[in-house]
């Protein structure tokens, strides 16, 4: 659809060149065009668009990035087939990587809300020299506006469907010419999207969420800069998502719930010579994490045969980072200005303290789970007379696990691991190409049951090769963009999900989830992106993500042998038009996932599915904005998350049947922007 557009977009008058995106999660900033990765940059303007008020909302216009809803909201990630998608009591080793304005929120993306972001940075494949062993799969980075050099105050009143209520308001305020400070803050109320018929409620699946931003940004001299973060999230969400129908009404007499509080801290200094640039940041962020379902999805008195019992789990998660980095200025280079370099230190400490309540338990269950991991990276990047450059990194990187629980099982294994990544772009116009060698990396470990037998209880160290080619930049004179890139990743080791079903002497189930690692797997595709001009208010854009995925395993009767990897859809994709004359703007698109497993450990699936997304907004003055948006006008059937192994459901017998978890229907509102 693009490439007809573009033919189209030749006989147009040329509008302004193509505006420069930069990418802050690399060593060094440079503009997307000169970064030699795959990635998608999720600007203000679609964030807008879409009114997305969560990460999730935003993530499938990306190319081969998909997500597991975990409960209510979409807290794990899948770049390019890998990835997590949920978790119990196991310690999780995170695939993809997830930074808040330099604040590490990996595995915490229940608060991971838009208000006020700048943009959304994805890049896929391993990132091994610029984050380590929470980066195999890749890294989600959300920037957030810093303080502007002028007052600038906004306020956002939404509303839609089911009882939603979206309220939002930033502020920006110099305080001087070389101090600012910015604060947001925003909260969402909805209802959710389930009716419990037996509780007579239809707000047990909903959400509550709550975000309060403050930033500060000191130019204390021409030489030296620094920024204070400060942000504190809330999300009190309802989780009822399974019936025996799997549709959108249940019967469960204890609704779960899907809380996190987080208060997240983070500071960068920078001082500039014209030889190098000193850069140090360090942050902390404290979560409490809280996570319960009701295990029959019913009410006492259902059936004869029935259960009643509630699963709980409390984390208390306390994360800090620290990185010293210094880059090359011009005056640093090597060889006659021609290499650049980064060198660098980095810390990260994890504690993770767990309880989990049970109703058929004698006793809590709780653990302590602590990951340190310290490394060293360099890398330089050489340009030589011609447009071509070479870019080589790597990462050494140490790794500590300790466990200890109340069951008896403890642990303290360490391990050195190493990533890194070769390199080389050629630029022409205003355009690039690039080749890519990158190696990744994700833990061992061990798995914590007590009921696991010995041969389950230890899994290795799995490593990812990735060989990319790509090219991106503007064309037809700046009237359009477009980026491809194809792939292939070898990977050896691979952690996949195992879980042992444990029949109870009253029917009901119990399950014990652990790693285990398959032999090989590969995962290869296609990735493009691109917008054209048709005429000077008309733009077309699209997205288009292809993947071909297999596992293999030496492991007697391991479901997923020779099958496609868990959350891997063979395709997805964004085609749409966007229009802005004058006063009026609006635009519709179409957003396409292929079928796909949700998990290594059964053969459920989702189904495909096609999405109609629209929106269309007046600025009424420079300070009044008025927009409706809607999201799968369709009302499409999207399945987010499914298991398959078991059997719930004492009227048939607890015969084992498919269960799924339905996503958004069909979402319509209104919002209203005020500026001063």
């Amino acid at each position: 659809m693009l490439w007809t557009l573009a033919a189209l977009a030749a006989e147009t008058p040329e509008n302004d060149a193509a505006e420069e995106v930069i990418v802050y999660s690399d060593l060094r900033r440079r503009t997307d065009r000169e970064t030699p990765v795959s990635t998608t940059v999720v600007t203000q303007e679609t964030i807008a668009r879409r009114n997305a008020t969560h990460l999730e909302e935003v993530l499938n216009t990306a190319p081969n990035l998909n997500f597991s809803m975990g409960s209510s909201r979409a807290r794990f990630f899948q770049i390019r087939g890998i990835g997590e998608r949920s978790q119990f009591a196991e310690p999780l080793n995170p695939s993809v990587g997830l930074v808040i304005d330099g604040i590490d929120m990996t595995g915490l993306g229940t608060v991971a809300g838009l208000a006020d972001a700048r943009q959304v940075e994805i890049l896929r494949g391993p990132q091994g020299t610029l984050y380590g062993a929470n980066a195999l799969a890749g890294l989600i980075r959300i920037t957030t506006n810093d303080p502007s050099d002028t007052f600038e105050a906004e306020g956002t009143v939404g509303a839609a469907n089911y009882d939603t209520l979206d309220v939002r308001a930033v502020a920006s305020v110099p305080l001087s010419p070389t101090v600012g400070v910015r604060v947001a803050a925003s909260h969402l109320q909805s209802d959710g999207f389930y009716t419990n018929d037996y509780l007579k409620r239809d707000n047990t699946m909903g959400r509550d969420e709550l975000t309060v931003r403050g930033k500060l940004v000191w130019e204390a001299s021409p030489r030296l800069a620094a920024r204070l973060t400060a942000f504190h999230a809330r999300a009190q969400n309802g989780y009822d998502a399974f019936s025996f129908d799997n549709d959108r009404t249940t019967i469960a007499d204890q609704p779960g719930h899907d809380d996190q509080i987080t208060t997240g801290m983070g500071a960068e200094a920078a001082w500039t010579t014209p030889a190098a640039t000193l850069e140090a940041r360090t942050s902390l962020a404290i979560s409490d994490v809280g996570y319960g379902y009701d295990e029959d999805w019913t009410y006492e008195g259902y059936h004869p045969d029935g259960y009643s019992s509630f699963d709980d789990y409390q984390r208390g998660v306390s994360t800090a980072s620290s990185e010293v980095r210094l880059v090359s200025g011009e005056d640093g280079s090597l060889f006659g200005g021609h290499t650049d370099w980064v060198v660098g230190a980095y810390t990260w400490d994890r504690t993770v303290d767990l309880v989990r309540t049970q109703t058929y338990a004698e006793r809590d269950f709780e653990s302590t789970n602590r990951i340190q991991r310290r490394a060293l990276y360099g890398e330089t990047t050489t340009k030589l007379d011609s447009p071509l450059s070479f870019t080589l990194g790597l990462r050494g990187e140490h790794h500590r696990i300790t466990y200890s629980d109340n069951d008896g099982v403890s642990g303290n294994p360490g391990e050195w691991l190493w990533g890194g990544r070769l390199a080389a772009s050629y630029g022409f116009g205003g355009a690039s190409a690039y080749g890519l060698v990158s190696r990744g990396y994700r833990s061992g470990g061990f798995n914590a049951s007590p009921d696991l037998p010995d041969a389950n209880r230890q899994y290795t160290t799995e490593s990812l090769w990735n060989f990319e080619v790509g090219t991106k930049g503007a064309w037809l004179n700046g009237r359009s963009t477009a980026k491809v890139a194809v792939f292939y990743q070898a990977r050896e080791n691979v952690q996949a999900n195992g879980s042992l079903l444990i029949r109870r002497e009253d029917g009901s189930t119990q399950f014990v989830d652990y790693t285990e690692n398959a032999d090989h797997g590969h995962n290869a595709g296609v990735e493009l992106e691109g917008d054209v001009q048709i005429l000077r208010p008309l733009k077309a854009y699209g997205s288009l993500g292809l993947l071909n995925t297999r596992l293999r395993s030496t492991i007697p009767d391991a479901p997923y042998d020779g099958r496609e990897q868990a959350m891997a859809p063979r395709y997805m994709g964004v085609a749409g038009v966007r229009a802005d004359i004058d006063v009026v703007y609006g635009g519709v698109e179409v957003e396409a996932k292929d079928r796909f497993y949700f998990s290594t450990r059964h053969d459920t699936q989702s189904t495909a599915y096609a999405l109609l997304n629209a929106h269309l907004g007046v600025r009424v003055d420079p300070s009044l904005e008025v927009m409706l948006w809607a999201r799968n006008l369709n009302d499409a059937k999207v399945y987010t998350r499914g298991f398959g192994s078991f059997g719930n459901d004492p009227a048939n017998g607890w015969e084992v049947q498919d269960y799924l978890q339905l996503g958004d229907p069909r979402v319509f509102g209104v919002r209203l922007t005020g500026r001063l």
